[in-house]
């Protein structure tokens, strides 16, 4: 049985990016290595859409994250976080712990957070610090108008605009310099084709004032060390040199795509996945849907445990499972990365026989057709 991954994180690694990471290692202070990771830091900025500098970490997302709050400010800072789901509410759970001082903004998982509500809330609290947000929630595979939102941010405070673009960065607009954001952080198992284990930190100039009199204890996640190694084209630390090395690889092959034909191709599968699940009769979950991840709702009287083991057990097809007090209820269907419009055919034929196998009633053929009409007809929405 052939295997396939449709998660949002980890997502299929190209073979030739596999294949540059299976090379013998090198080490990370000679020349060779020094030329890899000068080449990765020129192509971070093509992906961030940013001429600022952009650091490489050996970690997750999440301690890139860690990185940014712990880099950038003081204890006592106030910091405005928005929890519209489970990353949102890590995020929480971090300024809480490091700074001591977080308003809490909690959203309903699968809706997005508005302007008005951010602007409402710099109001009640002028002496913020930093608003962080999640621009796809991979938990509710919902999206937030960046762009709308740090221009509120900007125009009502001087709070730095720090932004989890994990499942984003690759698969939604980003302009980090147009749009005015100050920390943009992704991880490589996401819309970098790659496998866990790097965290991609982006920061404005407004960004590395604030390293200069930040006070939190810092070491290892130290942005301050990571910018000055950065100078010299090297890391503070020894990095992930094979993880590295297939960024690399990943990157230019995402130069060679172009970036705005890629941000279009997550929105066309991200399109044409939600028309097939919606013609099998199923409900979407978000109202402000990723094109990274499309979480759908099980049909009514559909056990997860039974629909999973056809999928995964049978046909080789690995989706997320919901999180929380969706777990069992919902799953979720990535589009993130290295995918195209023959996976979005799979994936929903692959749900077709699923449903048949536990006999739920649809029409046969119906997802697959929709599907198909999505990448075939001009001018369906997206």
């Amino acid at each position: 049985m052939k295997k396939r991954l449709f998660t949002p994180g980890p997502t299929p690694v190209p073979e030739n990016v596999m294949l540059r990471m299976a090379a013998p290692i090198i080490h990370h202070r000679n020349p060779e290595f020094m030329d890899v990771l000068k080449r990765v830091h020129e192509n971070l900025k093509y992906l961030f859409q940013t001429s600022q500098p952009v650091v490489v970490l050996t970690c997750s997302g999440t301690g890139g994250v860690e990185a940014t709050m712990t880099s950038l400010f003081s204890p006592g800072d106030k910091l405005i976080c928005v929890n519209g789901g489970k990353f949102g509410e890590r995020w929480v759970e971090m300024a809480k712990k490091f700074t001591g001082n977080c308003v809490e903004l909690k959203v309903a998982w699968g809706k997005s957070i508005q302007p008005e509500e951010i602007i409402a809330a710099l109001k009640a609290h002028p002496d913020t610090k930093g608003v962080y947000f999640t621009h796809s929630e991979t938990s509710t595979g919902t999206a937030t108008d960046v762009k709308a939102m740090a221009k509120a941010i900007r125009e009502n405070s001087d709070a730095l605009v720090c932004v989890d673009g994990i499942t984003a960065v690759g698969a939604h607009e980003v302009r980090f310099d147009d749009w005015g954001l100050d920390a943009c952080v992704t991880g490589s198992q996401k819309g970098l084709m790659m496998p866990p284990g790097l965290a991609l930190v982006a920061l404005s100039p407004r960004a590395v004032k604030a390293m200069e009199t930040a006070k939190l204890p810092v070491y290892y996640f130290s942005l301050k060390k990571a910018f000055k190694a950065y100078e010299k084209d090297d890391t503070p630390f020894t990095p992930a040199v094979s993880l590295v090395i297939g960024l690399d690889e990943s990157l230019q092959m995402i130069k060679a795509e172009g970036i705005e034909n890629i941000w279009k191709r997550h929105q066309k599968l991200s399109a044409a996945c939600r028309a097939g699940c919606e013609a099998l009769g199923m409900r979407l979950f978000s109202n402000s849907p990723s094109f990274a991840v499309t979480p759908v709702w099980l049909p009514e009287g559909v056990e997860w445990k039974a629909f999973n083991k056809v999928l995964k057990g049978e046909l080789g097809i690995t989706v997320a499972a919901g999180q929380d007090d969706f777990l069992g209820k919902i799953f979720r269907i990535s589009h993130l990365g290295f995918y195209d419009e023959l996976d979005m055919l799979t994936v929903i034929g692959a749900l077709e026989m699923t449903l048949k196998k536990i006999n739920h009633p649809f029409e046969v053929g119906a997802g697959v057709a929709a599907v198909q009409r999505a990448f075939l007809e001009e001018g369906v929405a997206v």
